[in-house]
């Protein structure tokens, strides 16, 4: 029960990832045409390569099912790991296909798009409806819905072949991103922390860059005090200025002789 309610945990975070697949479902045959030829004609090798490429060739992680089921780990797997992969990608090859996507997705942070996801639910439902029309036709009997029936399986079975290569292209074109053959891995810094401001603080912190210095006057909280108010400022005249000509105390000779007050 645990474990069923950790997988639906873990289905609730993958929609809240960011990052992209390298190449989307409809651009893998373009970017990969001989390896999606392979995986659509070599379905479960290409399949079981995968797995053991996605766990970077270290068997001793295998799991069935990469976990997601509830087999998984109850198989005996640590005994013979590649004959368990073989058992799994031959009987419960979709399984094994969603079990590296959603590996690489846990392990990357990746999303499906709207668009991977309208392809991904069409093959669903037209399984279902297919196997509707399997049903139906074997309750009544009718040689029309039977036939209609059947085209509805090849179908779905065209659909769902050729969406499981386009997968699985998809994931290996991922693993080569991973792997660094696309080119060099770019140099990656560990953003700074961020930090709140509070209001207890004479100066909130620099978020995002580097720290300035003040002009004038520091800008912080509370703002500094205005200054005192009178006549003449303190420090009035500056010391460099040259006194006017008519400076106290009077020149000599002043006031003239004669004046009396």
């Amino acid at each position: 029960m645990a474990a069923n309610q950790q997988n639906i945990e873990k289905m609730q975070l993958r929609q809240n990832y960011r990052n992209l697949w390298h190449t989307d479902l409809l651009r893998t045959i373009q970017a990969d045409t001989p390896y999606c030829c392979f995986a659509l004609w070599c379905a479960p090798c290409v399949s079981y390569l995968l797995r053991k490429r996605a766990l970077y060739d270290d068997m001793s992680r295998y799991t069935c099912c990469a976990g997601y089921m509830p087999c998984s780990g109850r198989c005996g797997e640590s005994k013979c790991p590649e004959f368990c992969l073989c058992t799994e990608v031959f009987l419960c090859f979709g399984n094994s296909v969603a079990s590296t996507r959603f590996l690489l997705q846990d392990e990357f942070n990746i999303q499906t798009t709207q668009c991977d996801n309208c392809i991904i639910g069409f093959m669903f439902c037209l399984n279902q409806v297919a196997c509707i029309f399997s049903i139906v036709a074997m309750i009544v009997g009718s040689e029309e819905i039977s036939e209609a029936s059947q085209l509805l399986s090849c179908l779905a079975e065209l659909v769902y072949c050729t969406v499981c290569a386009c997968m699985q292209t998809q994931h290996k074109v991922e693993m080569d991103k991973r792997d660094g053959k696309f080119g060099p891995h770019p140099v990656m810094s560990v953003p700074p922390a961020q930090q709140m401001s509070r209001i207890d603080q004479q100066v909130p912190p620099s978020v995002g860059y580097a720290p300035q210095q003040a002009y004038g006057q520091s800008y912080g909280y509370p703002p500094a005090p205005p200054p005192a108010q009178g006549y003449p400022a303190t420090g009035y005249p500056p010391t460099a200025y040259p006194p006017p000509a008519n400076a106290y105390p009077p020149p000599q000779g002043y006031p003239p002789s004669g004046y009396s007050r």
